[in-house]
């Protein structure tokens, strides 16, 4: 049985993508798969850390229960037995049990010496995820402390026109460079109606659907079907005072229609929005505060919906070099 730790110092990164990915990869080769995502802290804020081993719990099809996958560890005392302890109740049975680790930085960039004892705790081989920057070559040269440890370092959110880039290694083995999708870091109707603070006033039960692109309603009536036809499965943002540009987006694929400024629907598009099956979405702030609140919601998505794993699995597939993760687990 070997401990897989991936971790990254940057929140938002892509760590719970790369490890469900990982992880179905490793289930459908026929591995017995576990998890675990120590959390060394002495005040516990299960808010921030449950949902995604919830997640992946339900992903790998586990029976431990979520506390048990991601206790909270104190950090004072023997913290190498701690984690031994926690990391045996979740390991029985399994051949690759995957870490995700939390890690924080000191200044100058340098991960706490909690990382290094998980890892040398576990005896863990290490997946680096880092986002693409133009600052990846000198971030390199940091990951080279976790030693005979570390495995290698994943790209994520690469701009598809670097994907083929040729990136300075500093000496570190890179396993796979994930390209930005739309896809991966979309958000559900309900979860973009909880960012905006809005209410949906129809059609609750569509609330899980993903949003892959977004539209402004800002044109002339007259080319509202060819504009809004350009996208799928997208939310179009219009102000409550335009419901031609709301009814001619309902004649297109759109997951919902989100309208600002505090407006009510007329009778007529909220029956024809109910018909077709798009929540509205109603909001009170202006246009341009939606959008940069959407904008923002964007940059904190998180990779916990299980519609994302069929295209998570395509890319993975394509982008990253699972014989170098077999042979680096001697699997």
């Amino acid at each position: 049985m070997v401990a897989l730790y991936v971790t990254s110092p940057y929140a938002g990164a892509g760590k719970t993508a790369v490890c469900a990915g990982l992880g179905r990869h490793l289930l459908g080769n026929g591995k017995k798969v576990g998890f675990f995502k120590p959390i060394v802290a002495e005040i516990k804020s299960p808010e921030a850390v449950d949902s995604d081993a919830q997640f992946i719990k339900q992903v790998l099809a586990l029976k431990e229960p979520v506390e048990s996958l991601c206790p909270v560890i104190g950090g004072k005392g023997e913290l190498a037995s701690k984690i031994k302890q926690a990391y045996a109740k979740v390991s029985r049975g399994k051949e690759v049990v995957i870490v995700e680790g939390v890690w924080r930085q000191r200044p100058g960039g340098k991960p706490i010496e909690a990382s290094y004892q998980v890892v040398a705790a576990l005896d863990a081989r290490v997946i680096i995820v880092e986002p693409y920057s133009e600052k990846l070559p000198a971030a390199m040269l940091n990951y080279r402390d976790f030693g005979e440890y570390l495995l290698g370092v994943v790209v994520n959110k690469t701009p598809r026109s670097r994907l083929s880039a040729q990136f300075e290694r500093g000496g570190v083995d890179i396993l796979g460079v994930l390209p930005e999708d739309r896809i991966l870091v979309s958000l559900t109707v309900g979860e973009l109606a909880e960012h905006l603070g809005g209410e949906i006033l129809n059609s609750a039960d569509r609330a899980s659907e993903p949003v892959e692109d977004f539209m402004l309603g800002a044109m002339s009536i007259d080319s509202g079907l060819d504009y809004f036809g350009r996208k799928d499965n997208k939310a179009v943002v219009v102000r409550g005072e335009r419901p031609d540009m709301q009814l001619a987006a309902l004649e297109t694929s759109t997951r919902c229609l989100v309208l600002s400024g505090g407006v009510s629907p007329s009778h007529t598009l909220l029956r024809k929005a109910e018909d077709k099956g798009v929540p509205i979405i109603l909001t009170k702030g202006d246009t341009v505060s939606t959008v940069n609140s959407i904008e923002l919601a964007l940059g904190k998505s998180k990779f916990n919906q299980e519609k994302k794993l069929p295209r998570l699995g395509e890319i993975m597939e394509q982008q990253f070099n699972f014989q170098a993760l077999y042979k680096g687990l001697n699997l």
